[in-house]
This record gives C-alpha cells, sequence and structure tokens, in this order.
C-alpha cells in the first residue's frame, strides 16, 4: 500500500468556492479510482486561496488482475463466425481457446484485466477527474483551451514518493510546489505528504481551511482581550476570512471617535461586509472605535504600514457612509416618500409609492386581529416602509434597507413602535431568521408578504418546480411563522381578500393554497406525519392556522393513543366496505337515512346512540375549539364499533337491511370525517 499526494497550485481561489469545489473533486477522483478497482483506505483534503490538495493513503501499488472468459461458436462451426465472435471478445482468432464442455466442443475467448500499475492509472484518472470538476465560474487563460477557476500554476503530483507524470491546462505535473506568494516564492520539492506539510509550514503556508480559522478566531479573542474589549465576529466573516489567506495574522486599528454619531448598523455593515473587518465591542456590547482585520502576513516593521494601510482604507469608507447618513438626516424619511412614486415596484403592479399605499390600508385592516396593535400606528409604519430605498445611505448600502428607514425615522421623532416595525418589516428573510412579534412590526410584515403574494398571483407570475425568482415560497413560510409563532386568531382567506383589493383581484383561494403547502412543509420539518397533515387539510378552505396546527397536534395524540389506533382500524373496516359496495351499486352511503325500524341487532342500536352522543359532544367541542375533547368523543365510538363489527354481518341477504347497515357506516364515516378525513391517515 502507498499514499498519493496531489496539490493544484493556482491564482486565487474565491473564498465562497473553496470548499465546496475540494469536496467535489475529492469525490470525483475516489470515484474515478473506484472504477478502476483502486480504493484508497482514507482521505484528506485542504484548501487555501492558492491551493487545492488531497492525500489518499493505503491505495494498492496495482490494480487486481482477473481473468473472464467467454463462450464461443461450436467447434466447426462458420469461420466468419468464428472471427465475429473473436472481434466481439477483442481478441484475435489465433488467441481463441478449444474447451469440451457436456455440450460438445466449443471456442472459449480468455481475456486478462487489471493488474496495472496504479501510478499508470493516476496519471490517467487524475487530470481526467480535474476536467470534470464543476465551478460556478471558470476562465480560460492564455492561448490555452483547458477551463479552470483560475490559471493553474503548478501541480504536485506524488505516488510512493515519485512522481506521476501528467499534463493539465499547459502545467506538467512534478514533486515541486512553492510557500507563501511574498514570503516564501521560491519554489522547493516535496517527497511525501508529511515532508509537504512540514515544508509549507516552513514556507508560511497552512493549507488546512479548519486550521486557519481556528487560528483566527483565538488570535482575534486574544487581541481583542488585550485591549479590553471583545470581537465581533460573526461565524460567516471567520469563515470566509479563513478562504482568504495562508498565513493568518490578526492585528487591530482604530478609527476617528466622531463618526460613533453614525448608526452602529451603517459602521459595522461598511466593517464587515465591505471591507471583511472585525467591529470591536465593551464588554456591555456598544461599538467601540476599533476593529480587527486579518493580513496575509506580519510585514517588516511589525505590521505598522499594514495596519495604517487598513485605518485609512476603513476612514474614507466611514466618511462617504457619514456623508449619505447627514444628507439622510437632512432630508427626512417622509420626504423620500415622493421618490417612490418614479420606482417601479413591478412592470404591472405599479411603483412603490402604490405599494405604500397599499402597505398601509392593509396594515390598518390587520392591525384588530394582532392583540395590542394599534391601527393608526400599523398604517403610519407601513406608509414609511419602504421610504427608505430611496435614501442615500440604502442607495449606497442595500443590505441596510428597512434598518436605515427605523433609524431615520427615530431621528425623525416617530414612535418607537413604528420605527421598530420599520427595521422589522423584512423578518423573517429565511426559516432560520427571528420572527417579529411586537405587535406593529407583525402588522406590517404581514401586510408585506400578504401584498406580494396577493399582487404576483394575480398577474399568474407564480412558482414552478424548482424556479422561484421571485421569492414567493419565502413570502408565504414568513407569513406561515409570523402567524404561528404569534398566535394570531386570523382568517387568512379574509386577509388574503383584503390585499387583492388593493389590486382589484380577488386570487384568495389559490394563495390559500400555496399558503397551505408551505405550512405542511413547516410541519413536516417539525415531525408531524404528512398524513395526519392531510388528513386534516383535506378539503378545508379554513384560513385559521392556528386552530388547523392545534388540531394536526391533537389528531397526532390522539392517533397514538390506543383508543385512537382501534378506531382507525374501525374506520378502515367501515370505509373498505363502503368502497366495496358504493362501487357495485354506484351510489355513495352518506348515512342520512338510517331507518330505526331496521336496526335488528342490539349492536346497531348501541352504535346509533353512541354516535348522537358523540356528534352532540363533537359540536361543542368544535365550536369551543376544544380538540382534545372532539377526539375524547371520538374515543367513546370505539367499544360499540368494535362489537358491531364482530356481530353484524353488513351484507346481509335482505336488500332494505343491507342499505340500512351501509347507511349506518356511511354515518360512521362522516362523523369521524367532522375532525379530519381518516383515510388519509397511514398505518
Amino acid at each position: 500500500m502507498a499514499d498519493f499526494l496531489l496539490e493544484i497550485l493556482s491564482e486565487e481561489i474565491p473564498a465562497s468556492m473553496q470548499r465546496g469545489a475540494l469536496e467535489r473533486f475529492g469525490d470525483l477522483l475516489e470515484q474515478r479510482l473506484a472504477d478502476e478497482d483502486l480504493k484508497a483506505s482514507s482521505r484528506r483534503a485542504h484548501v487555501s486561496p492558492r491551493r487545492m490538495v488531497v492525500h489518499l493513503e493505503g491505495l494498492p501499488e496495482c490494480q487486481p488482475s482477473f481473468e473472464t472468459e467467454r463462450k464461443g461458436p461450436r467447434i466447426g462451426a462458420p469461420t466468419r463466425a468464428v472471427a465475429g465472435f473473436a472481434r466481439s471478445a477483442g481478441v484475435g482468432i489465433d488467441d481463441l481457446i478449444r474447451r469440451t464442455t457436456s455440450k460438445g466442443e466449443f471456442w472459449f475467448a480468455v481475456t486478462r484485466k487489471g493488474g496495472q500499475a496504479t501510478a499508470g492509472v493516476l496519471a490517467r484518472v487524475v487530470p481526467e477527474a480535474m476536467t470534470a470538476l464543476a465551478w460556478p465560474k471558470s476562465m480560460r487563460w492564455a492561448d490555452g483551451e483547458t477551463r479552470w477557476v483560475r490559471p493553474v500554476v503548478s501541480i504536485l503530483a506524488l505516488f510512493a514518493g515519485n512522481v506521476v507524470p501528467f499534463r493539465f491546462a499547459g502545467c506538467e505535473s512534478g514533486a515541486v510546489t512553492r510557500g507563501h506568494r511574498f514570503l516564501h516564492p521560491a519554489p522547493f520539492e516535496v517527497r511525501s505528504y508529511a515532508d509537504y506539510r512540514a515544508r509549507l509550514r516552513d514556507a508560511c503556508v497552512i493549507p488546512d481551511h479548519d486550521e486557519r480559522r481556528s487560528l483566527i478566531e483565538e488570535r482575534a479573542r486574544a487581541v481583542a482581550d488585550d485591549l479590553g474589549l471583545v470581537a465581533d465576529a460573526p461565524a460567516r466573516l471567520i469563515d470566509e476570512l479563513a478562504g482568504l489567506v495562508e498565513w493568518p495574522v490578526v492585528m487591530a486599528g482604530t478609527f476617528d471617535g466622531g463618526y460613533m454619531e453614525v448608526p452602529d448598523d451603517l459602521l459595522t455593515t461598511e466593517m464587515v461586509h465591505h471591507q471583511r473587518y472585525m467591529p470591536l465591542r465593551t464588554p456591555s456590547g456598544n461599538l467601540a472605535p476599533g476593529f480587527l482585520f486579518v493580513a496575509n502576513m506580519e510585514g517588516r516593521d511589525g505590521g505598522r504600514s499594514i495596519r495604517k494601510g487598513n485605518e485609512r482604507v476603513l476612514a474614507a469608507r466611514l466618511a462617504d457612509g457619514r456623508h449619505f447618513w447627514d444628507r439622510d438626516l437632512r432630508v427626512g424619511l417622509e420626504s423620500r416618500i415622493s421618490g417612490l412614486s418614479t420606482v417601479v415596484f413591478h412592470a404591472r403592479l405599479g411603483t412603490l409609492e402604490e405599494r405604500a399605499h397599499r402597505l398601509k390600508t392593509l396594515a390598518r385592516w390587520l392591525a384588530p386581529a394582532i392583540p395590542g396593535c394599534d391601527r393608526d400606528q400599523a398604517g403610519r409604519a407601513a406608509w414609511l416602509a419602504k421610504a427608505d430605498l430611496v435614501s442615500d445611505t440604502v442607495g449606497e448600502f442595500p443590505e441596510l434597507q428597512g434598518i436605515m428607514g427605523g433609524h431615520l425615522a427615530r431621528a425623525a421623532g416617530e414612535d418607537a413602535d413604528i420605527a421598530l416595525a420599520i427595521t422589522e418589516h423584512y423578518r423573517p428573510a429565511g426559516p432560520s431568521d427571528r420572527c417579529p412579534s411586537a405587535p406593529v412590526s407583525v402588522a406590517v410584515a404581514m401586510a408585506e408578504r400578504l401584498d406580494t403574494l396577493a399582487g404576483f398571483f394575480g398577474i399568474g407570475e407564480r412558482p414552478s418546480g424548482s424556479r422561484d425568482p421571485l421569492a414567493l415560497r419565502r413570502a408565504a413560510l414568513g407569513t406561515v411563522r409570523l402567524v404561528l409563532e404569534n398566535g394570531l386568531r386570523l382568517d387568512l382567506l379574509e386577509a388574503l381578500k383584503a390585499a387583492g383589493e388593493g389590486y382589484g383581484r380577488d386570487v384568495s383561494g389559490e394563495v390559500l393554497e400555496f399558503v397551505a403547502d408551505r405550512l405542511r412543509v413547516h410541519l413536516r420539518e417539525r415531525r408531524l406525519g404528512h398524513h395526519l397533515i392531510d388528513a386534516v387539510f383535506s378539503g378545508t378552505r379554513d384560513g385559521d392556522l392556528v386552530r388547523l396546527v392545534r388540531r394536526i397536534e391533537a389528531l397526532d395524540s390522539f392517533i397514538e393513543s390506543p383508543d385512537g389506533g382501534d378506531l382507525l382500524e374501525a374506520y378502515r373496516r367501515a370505509a373498505n366496505i363502503l368502497r366495496i359496495e358504493e362501487a357495485k351499486d354506484g351510489c355513495t352511503f352518506t348515512g342520512g337515512n338510517v331507518s330505526q325500524n331496521l336496526l335488528l341487532e342490539e349492536a346497531e342500536r348501541a352504535v346509533v346512540t353512541a354516535l348522537e352522543t358523540a356528534d352532540a359532544a363533537m359540536d361543542d367541542a368544535l365550536a369551543a375549539e376544544d380538540l382534545a375533547g372532539a377526539m375524547e368523543a371520538l374515543a367513546s365510538l370505539r367499544p360499540p364499533l368494535g362489537a358491531f363489527f364482530d356481530s353484524v354481518t353488513v351484507n346481509a341477504e335482505d336488500p332494505a337491511l343491507r342499505e340500512n347497515r351501509l347507511n349506518l357506516l356511511g354515518r360512521i364515516r362522516a362523523s369521524m370525517d367532522r375532525v379530519a378525513d381518516f383515510s388519509r391517515i397511514g398505518g
């Protein structure tokens, strides 16, 4: 057994592409080797901005060899038939072997496969895997035709310490690599994986992404501790930084405290999203006039010039941000509303100013259904919610839409609830995002999503397959979360009708079905069985999502109980009989005309009595939304139904008696279906 080491050195690979490409390439390479009957005992893989590394341990030094034989024509067959057989088997006619079998003498073709040296196989499959690797974006360079994410500089390929010779993108493989681009650019030779790791570290390169990530976290914490501050380092930022440097050096910088008059969100956006810096905060959580950054080297002067350069860059960026903020403060938030008239929301749905009017009307309509929500505040917040889209700050920093609107609203003296609603009205932006809970925020966020759904469905713009360019699934899921997480007793069907009035169209039924599909997905993530969800949703137009979910949860508990399981079995038995007999008779037994005079058996009369009692109890329970009580009423049917099926023959010889008993089964089915469609519940 031997090891294979491959390093592909290139120009800088975008950080967002590195880890996914490494995983795909490792899988491709192992699959190509598996196709050649070669399997490694383990795989290591590393990636940095300039290199992809795969180390396969425990590869056999050659393929396993084996023989295959194929039976051909009988001895004495025409020469053309024998020659054709030899050709199809890939051997010469003189290589055929005569063999005697129980059925006579035949020609056999024996071929030997495998046995090739692994180094030779690697020389063939590695460039194949490199060619097959798909990148989100790739390029050609010089006069070559080969595509790769960035120009390839060199390829290191060693098997059992020897070079595996092949060519890719104009580069010949060898035993040579390079260290850090600036600190150790000279090439050096490598003999093994252990030698490679050691020599690279000496050359100021840490090829392992996870190791670089851990170093950045540890050093950032240490530098911040020395300053008595805390590094605000989101996990995604640390991960991206690890993909930008091969030799991480964490340094601290400062900026003018005068910029602290600008909202924190603007400052941190400039630092994190635009400069990839880590803001520094005081132990109490307030922003401090400092930041951390990750350099790719220490610098000859202890990093002073690098720090000054980064401080200079950030100062220019912060000056731009303060300029835009000051201009927006002078103009004011409400004054920006008129600018929305020149911005098209959608070619067929009007301008953003028209949308602001719709959101205001809809938020006021929703307010009474949201406990503690003031109608005037909801309308005011909705009216101002989109104004910051034409502000100078959001024009420069679009990721701050809504957030800057909230800051401008506070600066203008708007009520705190209104400012918060403007800030939060885009939330939840995804399944992991926090959902608003403040009443006015909920009203505006709901209005935003319902207007989106009603508008786009009204012009026929619906998601198809995996395509959802308008993020309508996200809007529907946001609606579901806003309702459920805030316990809103809202008739969503009526709310969607109100949203449609703003466009002069009513697509409420269609949109409700779409939202219900998102609710199904949401509930499945909570591990509620899809058959229970379908059983409750079947045939309903109930727009109260809270009631629907409570019914599903109650049904889930009921079905898991002994009474529920037995009753479900009785329902199935009744439904199966009805299905067969209804198909035979060409009619439906609804249970509406059970004759008391034809109830000859005590078990039949007991079922009717139990049904009357259960129906009355269910009427009261469902009216009071006492779903547990409704299930308890259903459970009371289990003993009489069991006795009925044990002692009563449904398909009696007397036609009138048979029809009456089938109607009784129809009544059982109808009573149980008041709670849910039990026919949709699996075992």
